[in-house]
């Protein structure tokens, strides 16, 4: 018989994940329980966990239910955040794959990054909205405070999926990149090209900020009042991965003084207040947490799923999701998506 899969994928869905090819393949190779539209019921799981040999979703894990899944292979969480709704340690215990979909979001996320670069960086935004108003200004009058992305000082704050997919999209650029994250060694961090530095120099020296990394225990409010005054004047900071490593009030404190411009894709309250200050500013570009929310980019991770679904029953290693390492995990702190 084919191996049971436990398919609790929400807030995704089927149809989001899966090309009708991708879905084909994955029932080919498993025999499906599915639940969608909210959390598999507890008692669904319960039922099904003796039997099962993976697991497609952000079901909860905790060592009492693992002791009872004794088939159990491989837990795939489609969100896109490891959480801590699994007990990792046993799963590397028993050597039982944690795997996860976020690398899927890297070039959307990438591109998009890039634009609010851009659109920052020549005050585009705010061209269209005085062109509409009927205020426009011509020729140069217009670019008083742009300036070229081109040959920039950029700054990296992390260097995971995010990171590596942006590296890709500046490099015709041609920009001098300098990168913080304590997790990685500067040596390898340089044969990307980049200049492991400080956060301090980072900071100091960087014409556009991108923030990348994603939530541990150890970055929440990592750029506070004074890490942001450390940004020169007519900077521009672009946020698009988590919101939880920037202190907020700080944050719009800066914008608001028009000391720095920036580009916001992530909040730390989802949907962001309707009253809050930063709507009523002209110095910054706000996105409601969609700059990696492609079609695309769901479907390839069904796609990644699938692939790597086949190496595990095949006996082999998993290539294209990204592992939980045993050395991280646990420190990582995303908060779960709504959609």
């Amino acid at each position: 018989m084919k191996p049971r899969a436990l398919v609790d994928p929400h807030p995704r869905t089927l149809e989001l994940l899966f090309k009708p090819d991708d879905l084909k393949r994955l029932k080919a190779l498993v025999q499906m329980t599915a639940w969608e539209g909210s959390r598999m019921p507890a008692e669904m799981v319960d039922k099904h966990l003796p039997e099962v040999s993976l697991i497609i979703g952000q079901t909860d894990l905790p060592r009492g239910r693992l002791d009872r899944a004794t088939k159990l292979k491989a837990v795939i969480n489609v969100e896109g955040n490891f959480q801590s709704n699994v007990d990792y340690e046993y799963c590397f215990e028993q050597g039982i794959h944690v795997l996860g979909v976020g690398v899927a979001f890297g070039k959307a996320v990438a591109e998009m990054a890039l634009g609010m670069a851009l659109a920052l960086a020549r005050g585009i935004p705010q061209a269209d909205r005085l062109f509409r108003q009927g205020k426009e200004v011509y020729g140069r009058f217009s670019n008083q405070d742009s300036f070229l992305l081109s040959g920039a000082d950029v700054g990296l704050i992390g260097f995971g999926n995010l990171g590596r997919a942006l590296l890709e999209v500046l490099e015709p650029f041609q920009c001098r990149v300098r990168v913080y994250d304590p997790w990685l060694p500067p040596r390898w961090l340089a044969g990307f090209g980049m200049i492991p530095s400080p956060l301090d120099e980072v900071l100091a020296t960087s014409r556009v900020l991108f923030v990348l990394a994603g939530a541990t225990a150890e970055n929440q409010a990592m750029l506070g009042k004074r890490q942001l005054d450390r940004m020169p004047r007519g900077s521009c900071l672009v946020l698009v991965s988590r919101a939880s490593l920037v202190d907020f009030d700080a944050l719009t404190a800066k914008i608001r003084q028009g000391d720095i411009r920036a580009a916001i894709d992530v909040f730390p309250q989802e949907p962001f207040p309707q009253n809050h200050p930063l709507r009523a500013l002209d110095n910054v570009i706000l996105s409601a947490h969609r700059a990696g929310s492609l079609s695309s980019a769901y479907r390839l991770m069904g796609e990644m799923v699938v692939d790597d679904l086949t190496q595990i029953l095949n006996g082999l290693a998993p290539l294209r999701l990204q592992r939980a390492e045993r050395e991280t995990v646990a420190r990582m702190r995303s908060m779960p998506v709504k959609t």
